[in-house]
């Protein structure tokens, strides 16, 4: 998921065209994107969509962005796109493990409800100081979490932490990183708000990347080709992680743990990021 592209639930007419564009995952949002008037509309829109033949036929992540627990709108999002087609539900304004277990409840009672095969799994936001201070419990509460998404904007703004200074945006990441790895869940990058800076964009990506980020998230089309060409994996990555894994295979059939590939000792950490580059790659 190098790219997750974020569509207002509320323009419907943009759903054909972002499935058709080359984000790798779609966010359904009806969350910051809907004004509060607007919710039901953009909420049956999203419904009506994620249940169609084209987001059931199409090959990208389809997500939804829910409104978070406690905004008035949250089981009435839950109970309408808890559906089969929907791979992430994507909470924000979780604070706490006791939070998740709220939330996954509501989650359950609607896939009762709507006959849903498959249990859908959750992104979730950290996107506020006690969520930050509670990202590793947050992330091991629950078997459905799949993944970490931080929001910058969310965590920085109010409380007047500057963006533009490497190492508050550094050190934040690197502090959802570790709490996803803990748990053994994928962390995804949020949103770059200001759209004329390809640069900045492209500079966050890619700090996110050599801290193991999976993607980063787009609110425009325009950044979805600066996130994907950021967490491409090269040929050079590629062809080193296959010589990595094909050694390991006769490393195995001859006994050792460890082994030697370009001058490097490999040992099984490295051998298992370099099957993850393999995987992505296919």
């Amino acid at each position: 998921m190098r790219s997750k592209l974020f569509v207002p639930g509320v323009r419907p007419e943009l759903f054909a065209k972002a499935l058709a564009g080359e984000a790798d995952a779609l966010s359904l949002d009806l969350e910051d994107s809907v004004a509060d008037e607007r919710k039901a509309e953009a909420r049956a829109a999203v419904a009506g969509f994620i249940r169609s033949d084209a987001a059931r036929d199409a090959a990208k992540l389809i997500i939804v962005r829910v409104n978070g627990p406690g905004s008035g709108h949250f089981e009435e999002d839950v109970r309408a796109v808890a559906h089969d087609g929907v791979a992430l539900l994507n909470i924000p304004k979780i604070e706490s493990a006791a939070g998740l277990h709220a939330t996954v409840e509501i989650l359950q009672r609607a896939e009762t409800a709507n006959a849903v095969s498959q249990p859908i799994r959750l992104l979730v936001n950290i996107e506020t100081p006690k969520a930050m201070a509670n990202a590793a419990d947050i992330a091991v509460a629950s078997p459905r979490v799949a993944g970490l998404q931080l929001g910058l904007g969310d965590l920085f703004e109010p409380h007047g932490v500057d963006r533009h200074d490497i190492a508050n945006v550094h050190a934040t990441m690197f502090a959802v990183r570790m709490a996803a790895a803990q748990a053994g869940v994928f962390a995804v990058d949020g949103a770059f708000a200001d759209l004329e800076d390809a640069a900045g964009f492209s500079a966050e990506a890619k700090m996110a990347r050599r801290l193991g980020f999976v993607g980063k998230s787009c609110i425009h089309p325009r950044q979805v080709a600066l996130a994907n060409a950021a967490f491409a994996v090269s040929e050079e990555e590629l062809a080193s992680a296959r010589r990595i894994v094909d050694a390991a295979r006769t490393a195995v059939e001859q006994g050792r743990g460890v082994f030697v590939v370009d001058g490097k000792m490999i040992d099984l950490p490295f051998l298992k990021r370099a099957q993850a580059i393999v995987a992505a790659a296919r």
